[in-house]
């Protein structure tokens, strides 16, 4: 039986990925932190799912991890590892504080490097493959999604010199790079938005509340009119099990038109189409202190 570890699993596209996967008869190592997202995925999915433990910013936590499915996994190895855990933190740069960012980054650029050198050993005896989940932020940054587009364009540079440094050892490297995915996690993001209008100081309010609320709106809308997460564990799929798999994978609602909208545009134009998608003033200097 083939083996792969699949982090963020208790829910969206990590949860879609392990339904996938355990379809296709792999034994599901399916990362959690909590028992109770343990629990529900046994029910679920049975024998074909074994809930791991696992907190990607904590190196115990991950080192034990690796420990239990290189026991497991015996001589058999590992034939896939999808690094799916993430957050998205939204806010104005100007007022982020650097703790946050900090916490960004630990989550989804140092954790996801650390949970791929800890299984890379066991990776390395089935010739596996390395599926790490970027996002079409790291082609495109939206406003107000900074610290979150900036952790998806170092998990692509990663992706990519990590790619090229396994190529001679046999073992593939792909970004997936989904765009709007209706999943639970933007109903979190929007909660957070809204509770920091709430408590944003008078003059932050004055200068980005409107501005926020509009981005967080249109986020929320084009999130929900997306693909479902299913169509992201597709790619994944395809990742995994394809002859000669591509180095990147685009999917989800619109992602090759941004994505060429992206590559083509000139900024002036491009920052223009932005400004228009997410209802904020066009007109430079427009904003008053």
């Amino acid at each position: 039986m083939q083996n792969i570890v699949v982090t963020g699993a208790s829910s969206g596209i990590g949860r879609a990925t392990v339904a996938r996967l355990a379809s296709e008869s792999y034994r599901v190592f399916a990362g959690v932190r909590q028992d109770s997202d343990a629990r529900s995925l046994k029910e679920e999915f049975g024998d074909a799912v074994v809930p791991l433990m696992i907190d990607v910013t904590d190196e115990a936590s991950i080192r034990a991890a690796a420990a239990h499915v290189a026991q497991e996994a015996g001589t058999n190895g590992l034939a896939g590892l999808v690094n799916n855990a993430g957050v998205g933190i939204a806010c104005p740069l100007e007022y982020l504080p650097v703790a946050e960012l900090r916490k960004q980054f630990e989550v989804n650029v140092f954790g996801q490097l650390s949970v791929t050198q800890a299984m890379l050993p066991a990776i390395r005896q089935a010739r596996g493959r390395i599926i790490n989940i970027g996002s079409i932020g790291d082609r495109l940054t939206m406003p107000f999604a900074g610290a979150l587009c900036a952790s998806k364009s170092a998990v692509a540079s990663l992706n990519e010199a990590l790619r090229q440094e396994l190529f001679p050892f046999g073992i593939h490297v792909c970004l997936i790079e989904p765009a709007s995915i209706c999943t639970k996690a933007v109903d979190k993001l929007v909660a957070e938005n809204k509770a920091r209008i709430a408590v944003m100081p008078p003059e932050v309010a004055r200068r980005y509340g409107t501005q926020f609320l509009n981005f967080t709106e249109t986020a929320l809308s084009q999130e929900k009119h997306g693909s479902p997460a299913s169509v992201v564990a597709d790619a994944i799929y395809l990742a995994l099990t394809s002859p000669n798999p591509r180095t990147r994978y685009l999917c989800g609602k619109k992602s090759r038109l941004l994505a060429a909208l992206a590559a083509l545009l000139p900024d002036p134009l491009f920052d223009a189409l932005r400004r228009k998608l997410f209802a904020l003033p066009k007109q430079f200097g427009s904003l008053k202190d």
